[in-house]
Formats: C-alpha cells, sequence, structure tokens
C-alpha cells in the first residue's frame, strides 16, 4: 500500500484487512503507518509490515522490492496512492519541487508498477490499481505539473491494461476529484479544488465497485459530475476547455 500514512491510502489498507488480506505499508512518515498496522491487527487481525521509504528517492522502488522479499512475502495487489501537487503559474514554481513531485507522481509509480508487475501477473487475482486524478483529463493552469504527471499516470495504467487482457490482472487508474485529505495542505493551495468533492470513502467506494466488475474498465472516474466534465472536456475545442480551465483554477 503506497502511500499508507494517510487519505486514500489508509482508506484501501482498511478495506483489504477487511478482506482478509495481509499487507504491506509504504510512505515516508513511520508513526502513522504503525499506528495503522495496530488498527488493521486489532480490528481485522490483519498483519501489516511498515516499510518507511522517501519514495522521491531514485532506488526507493528497488529497495521496497527488496524489503519484501527479505519478508518472504507473495504480493498480489499494488496501490499507488502516493503523491502531491504544485499550484501557481509555472514560471513561478520552485525547480526542486517540481523534481519531487514527478519522482513521486511519474517515477515512483512506473517503476513501482513494473518491478511488482511480475509477481502481480503471477498471483491467481492480481490487482493493480494507479491512483491518477479528474486533472488527468485535461491540462491546468496554475497546476501544470500535477496535471500532467496525473495524464501519464492515467495513461500508463491504461496501457499496462491493455497489455495485460486475459491474464488475469485487473489493473485500474481511479480518477478521484477534489477529496478531503492532507492533500491540499501538502499543497499549499485550495486551488485543486475544482469539481464534485467526495469522501475519501466514497472514492475508495467506486475504486473496489469497479475492481468487482465482471469485465473491469481500464479507468474509472469518482462522481458522476467529475466524470460528466472529463467527458465534455475531451469534446469540447481545446481552447475553450483551456479558457473554462483557466478561470476555474485562478489564483
Amino acid at each position: 500500500m503506497i502511500g499508507a500514512s494517510s487519505g486514500f491510502g489508509v482508506e484501501f489498507a482498511r478495506r483489504f484487512a477487511a478482506r482478509g488480506d495481509d499487507l504491506v505499508l509504504v510512505a515516508r512518515r513511520s508513526e502513522p503507518m504503525a499506528a495503522l498496522a495496530a488498527e488493521l491487527l486489532a480490528s481485522h487481525g490483519a498483519t501489516a509490515h511498515v516499510v518507511p521509504l522517501d519514495l522521491t528517492e531514485p532506488d526507493a522502488p528497488a529497495r521496497l522490492l527488496a524489503a519484501v522479499a527479505e519478508r518472504d512475502l507473495a504480493v498480489h495487489a499494488l496501490v499507488n496512492s502516493a503523491g502531491f501537487g504544485s499550484f501557481g503559474p509555472f514560471a513561478a514554481t520552485d525547480p526542486d519541487r517540481i523534481a519531487r513531485e514527478i519522482a513521486l507522481n511519474v517515477t515512483a509509480v512506473t517503476v513501482l508498477s513494473r518491478l511488482f508487475l511480475p509477481a502481480l501477473l503471477a498471483a491467481p487475482a492480481g490487482v493493480l490499481l494507479n491512483v491518477a486524478s479528474t486533472a488527468a483529463y485535461l491540462p491546468g493552469p496554475n497546476l501544470a505539473v500535477y496535471a500532467a504527471t496525473k495524464a501519464y499516470v492515467r495513461s500508463l495504467t491504461e496501457a499496462i491494461w491493455a497489455e495485460t487482457r486475459g491474464t488475469g490482472l485487473t489493473v485500474l487508474a481511479l480518477s478521484p476529484g477534489p477529496t478531503q485529505t492532507e492533500f491540499f495542505a501538502a499543497a499549499g493551495s485550495d486551488g485543486f479544488k475544482v469539481g464534485q468533492i467526495l469522501t475519501v470513502a466514497e472514492v475508495v467506494d467506486v475504486a473496489f465497485h469497479a475492481l468487482g466488475r465482471r469485465n473491469p474498465p481500464p479507468s474509472v472516474v469518482a462522481g458522476p459530475l467529475n466524470k460528466l466534465t472529463a467527458v465534455v472536456a475531451g469534446l469540447v475545442p481545446r481552447r475553450v476547455s483551456l479558457a473554462v480551465a483557466r478561470r476555474l483554477t485562478a489564483q
């Protein structure tokens, strides 16, 4: 469970534990994960292995793979839910923050998906779930890097979905809209609050509903209004959609 110290990662961990799965919890902060591990053991009898890692570091995915191998764990599902965004004009955004944002939102998701894919394909009912965003459906003025990284996550995940059809692996890109997590505090702005706001539980409900379908789709948008917005964004002329997006994300 990547990003298991808050938000979607915590809720996904609870849902998987509730269905009888043991977990590997991964994030920078060890204390919240230790508390979550104790909760999962008490509530569901699930064993949760805590692996503190900064996934912006280039070797972090390989270190996670090694940590799983050292514990002789069989991985059946990978949920990439860690990520953060930057809000403001691209020209004024700190280059170091941009690099870390790309490292976490793009590089870590890509390398983790690749490293664990063989195990997921070998599992009886493997799952690869990558959290994208409704921002993946339209370039975002004032959140240019974030929207670009999430468009990448959506594209990558949908391609893996197509490549692994018929293998028994379920691959899903989940695109939430604005959700009440620690994301806004980490971003330092409420400018990301564009679209239908759902709770974390509601978003995770959408993901599990999609995963439980007989023929799961490659991607799903959480919230009917957000889904409509994503569809419309792909139909109207680009100049028009960008003008609307610029007004919605204006500082």
